[in-house]
């Protein structure tokens, strides 16, 4: 009998949903955390489950006493979390994974994977009700030996040294359907199913579209509307955060297609198409995705 992978046991487990975060939600999370932690210091850890952290908890522990944290960065889905000795925290939550920001009184999720209590009087905490993220304690130049896949990622969308020539060029080496295409990190990093959705919908172009039957002005236009994308949608994410606290899934409300299915299309009236295949929900328009 063939297994179940651990994503598609979460999406069969009642009340738990299949939500990876995606750039606009990190980029919500570095600002959150880039108006808190810089400066702070960690004044003791905890590994609840230590198959998270990848590492003994008593070395995990120790390494973490006493770190001062940097400002927060991100490649791609990961979150990096510098300190001033030269260690990173470098964390991707998967699909289950998510942080929280609060006082140590404050109740403590049965998933809690690590907390470290600062020297404001505050923890920071990772919990995870699948057990599916995985956080690295490493070194500035370690970072391709012990992060799985670290190299083989592509450029990160947001990239600057990313152009529209770049990308068109990465994209074309592609021949799978130009959802599947914008999705598979060896070709670009960052972008997952719930972006992707918006991203061809505010390009016109149909997910399931072959990359060889697209031209370079609309593969040059899905890169526009990558960054447009990403640049309306990240305030807003990083908005709710501050207004609304962290969230236990994403904000997700403000999107225009995605887990939009049946409703009308806001550009053109048509109704919205939902397609699951593979556990991964697709959401388009007909009337204006050619």
């Amino acid at each position: 009998m063939l297994l179940l992978s651990r994503a598609r046991l979460v999406s069969q487990i009642p009340g738990v949903t299949r939500r990876m975060p995606e750039i606009p939600d990190l980029e919500g999370y570095r600002a959150y955390f880039n108006k808190r932690l810089p400066g702070l210091a960690v004044e003791s850890a905890q590994s609840v489950i230590p198959w998270i952290v990848r590492m003994g908890r008593d070395e995990f522990e120790s390494r973490m006493k006493g770190q001062v944290f940097q400002p927060v960065d991100r490649r791609a889905k990961y979150l990096l979390f510098p300190f001033e000795s030269g260690d990173n925290l470098v964390v991707h939550s998967m699909l289950t994974g998510r942080f929280e920001y609060l006082q140590p009184k404050d109740r403590r999720r049965p998933k809690t994977a690590f907390i470290m209590h600062l020297s404001n009087n505050m923890d920071f905490r990772y919990f995870d009700d699948r057990n599916m993220g995985r956080a690295y304690l490493v070194r500035e130049n370690e970072f391709a030996q012990k992060v799985p896949r670290w190299t083989e990622m592509g450029p990160d969308v947001m990239d600057p040294q990313l152009t529209e020539r770049v990308f068109i060029e990465r994209v074309k080496k592609m021949r799978a359907q130009i959802k599947s295409v914008l999705t598979t990190e060896k070709c670009i990093a960052g972008i997952g199913n719930a972006y992707s959705d918006e991203i061809l919908w505010e390009a016109r172009i149909h997910p399931y579209r072959k990359r060889t039957d697209l031209s370079e002005e609309q593969l040059g236009e899905i890169f526009r509307s990558i960054r447009k994308v990403m640049d309306w949608s990240t305030p807003i994410v990083a908005g709710l955060m501050e207004e609304k606290g962290l969230p236990t899934n994403h904000y997700r409300d403000h999107l225009r297609v995605h887990r939009k299915g049946g409703q009308d299309c806001p550009r053109c009236g048509h109704r919205i198409s939902e397609i699951t295949s593979g556990q991964r929900i697709t959401n388009f328009c007909r009337g204006c995705q050619e």
